[in-house]
């Protein structure tokens, strides 16, 4: 077996150690695994999928029925569309390059901007239960996130400000409008904004 493949086991295998006996883990829970997990881009650079014309590319490293562990490689210059994680919470780990983040309050049922900031390389965020937000690489840089949510995220909502609309999207779907018709799980009209008097 090559050294690359030696690596790609380590990872994973170190990334089991630190999710697998969780339970009903807590926030807290969650970020002390992710902090005991020490991962560098190095890690991730096996895992890495290309974004094509998405957003990101997006890879499960881990799942159990109470946590998941994803890996994300960014496309430049590419804002992923607002979105929530369903039922779950979880933690957003910059491993490499920096991430705009805008998070969102709702109005009705429109997300409106609430809060745009700067998440540097080797910071993590808590995503609460609830948040809708957005991330964006607008670097020439490569970005690299890991995200571990509990439960696994089941019944994301994606949102399409322009069109008014929202979609409760598949498992397998990441937060753009998708593409595939088994994706979408359900799609909701949204009410549209009053006009300004």
């Amino acid at each position: 077996m090559n050294r690359k493949g030696l690596g790609y086991l380590d990872f994973a295998s170190r990334v089991e150690q630190c999710f697998t006996s969780l339970v009903n883990p807590t926030s807290r829970d969650l970020k002390q695994a992710l902090d005991q997990l020490r991962v560098e881009e190095q890690d991730l650079i096996p895992f890495l999928e290309d974004p094509g014309l998405r957003p990101y590319g997006r890879k499960v490293l881990f799942q159990s029925p109470h946590v998941e562990v994803l890996v994300m490689n960014w496309a430049q210059h590419f804002k992923c569309a607002p979105h929530d994680h369903g039922g779950s919470f979880g933690w957003v780990h910059v491993v490499k390059g920096e991430s705009t983040h805008t998070t969102y309050a709702m109005k009705k049922e429109l997300p409106v901007p609430k809060r745009t900031d700067l998440e540097m390389e080797g910071a993590s965020f808590f995503a609460p239960r609830k948040m809708v937000h957005d991330m964006e690489n607008r670097s020439e840089r490569r970005m690299v996130t890991l995200h571990v949510y509990a439960p696994p995220i089941s019944g994301m909502k994606v949102y399409d400000l322009e069109r008014c609309a929202a979609c409760v999207v598949s498992e397998d779907c990441g937060a753009w409008w998708p593409e595939e018709q088994r994706q979408q799980l359900r799609e909701i009209k949204l009410k549209q904004k009053e006009p300004a008097q």
